[in-house]
């Protein structure tokens, strides 16, 4: 299968590192014009030198603007009014309390996971439904459908992201617009890999012990044995981004590892 999306521009929201960054590389190595998105003119410049020095042929431009918030969503649209391809990406994830946690942490984490995409969406879709084409990704978790004691308000907010993600698909229905949620499991991302840095110098152990003891302890369903890496989970989405995707549609297409043990 040879994926060619020349002529089609793709906006990938928080593509400066880790999920986002392998999804726009892809998306712009199969011919895409690609927009990154990040919070900062710095992380926004420095992606755009190292993609233009690994794919010298690319289209690439960039935004910077905070799309956790309506303001800076309001300046990426204003900046990149259309777009053939959306990738929802924007999102963190924090490892907390529960019960330590306030209002405020969980509604800040509501507007990146959640509204970002919602925002985007409204803005994006009717577009595409007037060109009669369109692609929507909407990047969830794992821990959607298998939500984490360690991060209760993460799981929530992916699975809101599954929530969406369908009910657009049947407002577009018949089109030539699809929209899909794509969920990677455990990944060797920036936010993961920092994560398992930072809890390996704690106790004297490597990166790499730290991963098998979190796949051990928190993942033990996996059945790869591993993090995936950025470029897996990108090669999905760059799939629901093609033509040849034209049936996917409303679909939770994962790339889990196989942590989550159901055959639906």
């Amino acid at each position: 299968m040879k994926i060619d999306l020349t002529g089609r521009k793709a906006i990938v929201t928080g593509s400066t590192a880790g999920i986002g960054r392998a999804i726009a590389e892809g998306l712009a190595g199969a011919g895409a014009s690609v927009v990154i998105n990040g919070r900062t003119e710095e992380r926004v410049a420095a992606t755009l030198r190292e993609m233009r020095a690994l794919l010298p042929d690319a289209d690439l431009s960039g935004v910077a603007a905070d799309v956790a918030t309506p303001e800076g969503s309001a300046g990426l649209f204003e900046r990149a009014p259309d777009a053939d391809i959306l990738v929802n990406n924007a999102g963190t994830a924090r490892p907390n309390d529960f019960f330590l946690q306030d209002d405020d942490e969980w509604l800040d984490l509501f507007q990146l996971n959640v509204m970002s995409g919602v925002r985007a969406a409204r803005h994006y879709l009717p577009g595409m439904k007037a060109r009669g084409w369109g692609r929507v990704v909407f990047i969830s978790s794992e821990s959607a459908l298998n939500i984490p004691r360690e991060m209760i308000d993460y799981g929530v907010t992916k699975t809101a992201v599954l929530g969406v993600s369908r009910g657009l698909t049947e407002l577009v229905a018949g089109t030539g617009v699809t929209v899909n949620a794509v969920v990677p499991g455990p990944t060797n991302s920036e936010i993961l890999s920092n994560w398992m840095k930072a809890t390996a110098e704690k106790q004297g152990i490597t990166p790499a012990q730290a991963e098998q003891n979190f796949l051990r302890e928190q993942r033990p369903t996996t059945l790869i044995n591993r993090f995936a890496t950025t470029e897996e989970v990108a090669n999905m989405v760059v799939y629901a981004c093609s033509k040849q995707a034209s049936a996917t549609t409303g679909a939770v297409l994962r790339v889990d590892g196989g942590v989550l043990r159901s055959i639906a």
